[in-house]
């Protein structure tokens, strides 16, 4: 597939009054001032994460409430359930906020609704649950502040709500005794990226800062907290970067027995980064909630040993063995679906639909789709009566848009920017396609249809030294808004030694200026033609470390390339 490659450019000046301050490589000042960092101050703050530069958790609206309405509960021994979504924020968030809690109050559980059976976020079930067993606090965290009805509804039974999360708040604002969410248009908290387990982390601050107890009681679950970050796909800036620069010296220092069986399980034996977390850990929590049950999810993280962590991850583990297999089988059937009609190769968008696919993998397999048909993406499946699932975008086009155009032909839907779900009935399906392949092509740009790389800086293989890829090291944690660097290098030659390996990857031994290095193109043997042609080539990339028989050497992982114009 084409790619359109996008080199980042940034203001020369700042550029060289940042390189005159730091003595560093102007492509690294050149990439610090891409991401908004022209001063030695801020270069300080960025490279050396302080804890002690986050903000009070007392600057966010409600705070004062909520701790109040928490100490009262723990005061009159109140029942308290701690409640939270069945994904990686919420199930890290309520094992988080369910340990801090229990250390100072008995009458506590928590609760994770099943995927299936009552859906996204506060549920009535939970209600009802929390209602039989005589609970009067509940704190939700990653959901809420769009459960206006059931939290007027838990009121009825003199069950209080305290509400900690981070969507978008609609105009009408359910009835909790505190809504802790940054994003509340009155919210004076300054930074607003929190993930839903972040703002519980603030919660947590606050009641130990009322009760004097010492930091360390609430930043023992920073690796937990570095987890949600990494999986729910928020900014790595200001207070997540912080957040998750520390989550990760915990969790390789002295990590939640969950994450120590997790990283067990997935073969891991090295330091911890983030991408391990994004690609190992969080996958194996969130095929929990996605095949079976979250809630032993919650029960590995809070586990009291190895022994009983590990019972739990192994759980998990087989549950992502299972969502693999699933997610594999279905989109083999749903390119197969596409490939046999002419027609819909040719759209600008697909929507795929068999009774038979499993709910739990259909959003994983519309993002698979997307990486062979780079188009806007629907994967339907059938359940109960209706037909359900959910949307992919690429990036540039609103999916939501899209699908509220659609909302004649739907029961149901709900979402954002980049990814939707929708409920339909089963009649409903070719219509629903043929009218979302009509507003997608009225309203998508063509060049949307192109993959784009972005790339930060052109450097030269010389430049790709040690002291080099040390500075790009200090750079981590690497997320949204702070990805890994992608380099350019230009008319570069094949040093006859490259090859296909694996029948699917190509080896490069690549040279330019008597410096020769050495790479790995993943998926990339159709294009090995180019460099036959003993051409040079322009070639796009990432650079990392490759140790082979305990040596180390720096290496290219290959994204594209290109024969040089």
């Amino acid at each position: 597939m084409q790619k359109r490659w996008n080199i980042l450019a940034a203001d020369e000046k700042k550029i060289i009054d940042l390189q005159q301050t730091l003595k560093v490589h102007p492509v690294i000042c050149k990439i610090l001032v891409q991401r908004g960092i022209e001063t030695f101050e801020q270069a300080k703050d960025f490279f050396r994460p302080q804890l002690t530069d986050l903000h009070s958790s007392w600057l966010m609206k409600d705070m004062e409430k909520a701790v109040d309405r928490i100490l009262k509960a723990i005061h009159n021994k109140e029942k308290i359930l701690v409640f939270g979504d069945y994904d990686v924020d919420g199930t890290t968030a309520v094992a988080s906020m369910y340990q801090f809690l229990k250390k100072i109050h008995d009458h506590l559980d928590f609760y994770i609704p099943h995927r299936y059976r009552e859906g996204y976020g506060v549920s009535k079930a939970g209600i009802d649950f929390a209602k039989e067993h005589g609970f009067t606090l509940i704190i939700s965290l990653d959901c809420g502040i769009k459960s206006a009805y059931l939290i007027s509804y838990a009121k009825e039974f003199g069950i209080d709500f305290i509400v900690c999360d981070h969507h978008l708040p609609d105009d009408l604002l359910p009835p909790a005794v505190a809504i802790l969410n940054p994003k509340q248009p009155d919210c004076n908290y300054p930074y607003k990226e929190l993930c839903g387990c972040g703002v519980g982390f603030k919660l947590m601050t606050a009641i130990a800062e009322r009760l004097k107890w010492p930091s360390e009681t609430v930043f023992e679950y920073l690796d937990l907290l570095a987890t949600a970050i990494a999986a729910d796909i928020v900014p790595i800036t200001g207070e997540n970067r912080i957040l998750a620069f520390h989550g990760l010296v915990k969790a390789n220092k002295n990590p939640n027995f969950g994450i120590k069986a997790l990283s067990k399980l997935s073969g891991l034996s090295k330091t911890l980064h983030i991408t391990n977390l994004v690609y190992m850990i969080a996958p194996r929590v969130n095929a929990a909630g996605r095949m079976d049950d979250a809630k032993k999810a919650v029960q590995m993280f809070v586990a009291q040993s190895e022994e009983e962590a590990l019972f739990y991850a192994e759980q998990l583990h087989s549950d992502n063995t299972d969502r693999k297999e699933a997610d594999k089988n279905i989109t083999e059937e749903a390119l197969a679906l596409i490939n046999e009609n002419e027609e819909w190769k040719n759209r600008k968008s697909t929507v795929v639909f068999q009774p038979h696919w499993h709910k739990g993998v259909v959003g994983i397999v519309a993002s698979r789709v997307i990486e062979h048909f780079y188009r806007p993406t629907v994967v339907l499946t059938q359940s109960g009566e209706y037909a359900a699932g959910s949307a992919r975008s690429v990036p540039g086009f609103n999916l939501y848009e899209a699908i509220h155009a659609c909302n004649e032909h739907l029961l149901g839907y709900g979402g954002h920017f980049a990814a939707a779900g929708m409920t339909l009935e089963l009649g409903q399906v070719n219509a629903f396609r043929e009218k979302f392949e009509a507003v997608v092509s009225a309203t998508i740009l063509p060049e949307l249809l192109i993959p784009e790389i972005v790339i930060d800086a052109e450097i030269s293989l010389p430049d790709i030294q040690q002291t080099f890829y040390n500075f790009l090291c200090q750079m981590e944690p690497f997320g949204p808004e702070n990805l890994r660097p992608v380099f350019i290098a230009r008319k570069v030659m094949d040093s006859g030694w490259s090859k296909i390996v694996k029948e699917e990857h190509i080896r490069f031994s690549l040279q330019q200026n008597n410096v020769t290095i050495t790479g790995i193109g993943f998926g990339m043997a159709d294009k090995f033609d180019l460099l036959r042609q003993k051409q040079p080539v322009d070639i796009v990339f990432t650079i990392d470390e490759n140790e082979w028989n305990g040596e180390k050497n720096l290496q290219m992982k290959v994204i594209d390339f290109r024969v040089s114009a």
